[in-house]
């Protein structure tokens, strides 16, 4: 077969195009493609919401990839394997109590199911300001992540959503951007993002899932991101907590939907 080389070029503009286009108007956009987010994007897809993932960096997947320094290996508990078995992903018992999964697996494999369920997922973006109508978050403000590196002024682009999710884990960007910008009180003790503590896994496993709310209206908090803006915690490579949160957050929007 002859191949064009310029309709390669013209199948992927359209392509993405399309892809980018049917995402303007969106039940939920969620921020960061680590754990949490491509969880909760899984379970509103397969649940027919239409779901825009925003990853800003080129891989999805967020600090799973690396395991516990750069072992790819990650822990969960029993809660956290029983959830990784909706996305096949297979688990090793280590102790009573603690599995073992690899991380690459568990990245590949929740991704893949939450494209498959019918999530988009755009890597090389960031979010560099919020949509805010009525006291309410209405949408994302997007550019690509290579204008932001390179420090180009060039307009961004919106995108409007139901609901955001702000899964951009231990920064917690876009509340940062949403409570500097607006000067508004975010539902936390003192009403700004009150900051992650140090580890404690047991604790902060626990409360990441107290912590997975709808911060402000319009926008929820889940995985790292709910711990550091509540003060609680963080865990280290441990994602049972993650995974959970996300869920949680899909079934909260779900209900909030």
């Amino acid at each position: 077969m002859k191949l064009d080389d310029i309709i390669i070029s013209e199948a992927i503009i359209k392509s993405y195009t399309k892809k980018l286009l049917d995402c303007l108007d969106l039940d939920v956009a969620i921020v960061g493609a680590g754990p949490s987010g491509l969880t909760a994007a899984y379970f509103l897809a397969k649940n027919n919401k239409k779901v825009g993932l925003f990853e800003r960096h080129l891989s999805v997947g967020g600090g799973m990839w690396g395991g516990g320094m750069m072992f790819n290996e990650i822990v969960i508990q029993e809660e956290g394997k029983e959830l990784l078995e909706e996305f096949d992903v297979r688990t090793k018992e280590f102790q009573p109590g603690y599995y073992t999964a690899d991380s690459i697996e568990c990245v590949t494999s929740i991704t893949k199911s939450a494209i498959q369920a019918g999530a988009t997922i755009f890597n090389l973006i960031s979010v560099e300001d919020v949509m805010l109508k009525d006291e309410r978050v209405s949408g994302l403000v997007l550019n690509w992540s290579a204008v932001e590196l390179a420090k180009l002024h060039i307009d961004p682009l919106t995108i409007r959503a139901k609901f955001v999710v702000e899964a951009t884990g231990h920064p917690t960007e876009v509340i940062r951007i949403l409570a500097k910008k607006a000067g508004v009180k975010l539902r936390t003790p003192s009403g700004a993002v009150e900051g992650e503590r140090p580890m404690w896994a047991e604790k902060g496993e626990k409360l990441i899932i107290e912590n997975t709310c709808e911060i402000f209206p319009g926008i929820w908090v889940a995985g790292m991101a709910a711990n550091a803006a509540f003060g609680s915690p963080r865990m280290g490579p441990i994602f049972g907590g993650m995974l959970l949160s996300g869920k949680i957050c899909a079934q909260k929007i779900l209900a909030a939907l």
